[in-house]
């Protein structure tokens, strides 16, 4: 199994790196996480910076990808060859997006009929690309979920594990990176807010 945070130069730390740290607590043997990039070395907002482990084309056959944030999106998606790279599909992957990467997957033409979550100084622009944004921290339509908020990232990191991994799985990986005493509310809070986006048979496992 193999997910992949597609990063970006100028990206967010906490939409890229949280989503990281909790999908690596899973920990078996066909359970791969990834930095997919356009260029092998990638610096944060902050000056961080980063190797990418795979290429945007390798990350196009992730079984799921979710997509970082950062001050340089709008640049990404003005860019062709960038964009060109991307080659993303809900019907067979699992997608998700953090932020200002839900203008990305908007770009994309992924969220034509889907409302979407992103964070208030890109909501204007996914609005542009004419998407509905909703004022709520996650939201998930089939194969596609959005997250707005930087700290959301653990809310898109649950889904991808609870839909590939179950739901216990989601739960243990939030438990263990919740703040001592109270790892019980965070993980409610995430139920709260991920469990209505599951699929029955996986929200009732």
């Amino acid at each position: 199994m193999h997910i992949s945070i597609l990063t970006f130069d100028g990206f967010n730390e906490l939409d890229s790196l949280i989503a990281f740290g909790i999908l690596n607590r899973i920990k078996k043997p066909d359970w791969r996480v990834s930095i997919a990039g356009p260029a092998k070395q990638l610096r944060s907002w902050n000056g961080l910076e980063i190797a990418a482990h795979v290429t945007l084309e390798e990350a196009g056959h992730a079984d799921a990808v979710l997509v970082g944030s950062g001050v340089k999106t709008r640049e990404v998606v003005a860019d062709d060859a960038i964009m060109a790279r991307l080659r993303l599909d809900p019907s067979r992957q699992l997608l998700g997006a953090q932020c200002s990467g839900t203008l990305v997957l908007a770009k994309l033409g992924l969220l034509d009929t889907v409302p979407a979550c992103t964070d208030l100084t890109t909501r204007p622009w996914v609005q542009e690309a004419g998407v509905e944004v909703l004022n709520q921290p996650f939201f998930a339509d089939g194969n596609i979920a959005t997250a707005g908020g930087c700290l959301a990232s653990s809310y898109l990191a649950a889904w991808v594990i609870a839909r590939l991994e179950g739901v216990a799985a989601a739960q243990s990986a939030i438990h263990y990176v919740a703040p001592v005493g109270e790892k019980e509310e965070h993980v409610a809070r995430m139920m709260k807010n991920v469990a209505p986006f599951l699929p029955e048979a996986t929200a009732a496992a």
